[in-house]
């Protein structure tokens, strides 16, 4: 059985914490909603678990379609997650997810490579999906392909 291990430090504000994992990387994390401007120093809990997806994901995507001897140029990830406001906990009801590739792709490829990883694969996608409804989209050289509920 795998061990994860992060340590997070509070920082100078109220609600400012560097976490770093075992390898000395790090992120901020902060809660914007305190702060007057609305921005805080970091990342917010929740924002994370968007990035989670769109990096599980991402990583997952990469390595099937390189697998298939597929050619990625390019490759961006938008996340959106739709929560309640006013009440606590506020989970996650609906998640998008939309990659953007380019490159030598077949994009029926692309379509498989996506409903795996966010079906079966990627860790961040299964935990979400206990609470939200996660959906995708993609384009593949410009073009526009609708994707789907993901169904596990």
């Amino acid at each position: 059985m795998a061990i994860v291990n992060v340590h997070l430090e509070r920082q100078e504000a109220d609600f400012h914490f560097k976490a770093t994992n075992a390898q000395g990387q790090s992120i901020d994390i902060d809660d914007g909603t305190a702060y007057e401007d609305g921005k805080g120093n970091g990342v917010g809990p929740m924002q994370l678990l968007m990035m989670a997806i769109g990096g599980c994901s991402g990583v997952d995507i990469v390595s099937i379609l390189q697998k298939g001897r597929q050619q990625i140029d390019a490759f961006s990830i938008d996340v959106s997650g739709e929560k309640p406001d006013g009440v606590a906990p506020s989970v996650y009801e609906t998640v998008e997810v939309h990659f953007n590739l380019d490159g030598d792709i077949d994009p029926a490829r692309v379509k498989r490579a996506i409903e795996l990883s966010l079906g079966k694969y990627c860790s961040v996608s299964r935990i979400i999906e206990k609470t939200a409804e996660i959906s995708y989209r993609y384009t593949v050289n410009g073009e526009a392909f609708e994707g789907g509920l993901v169904s596990s």
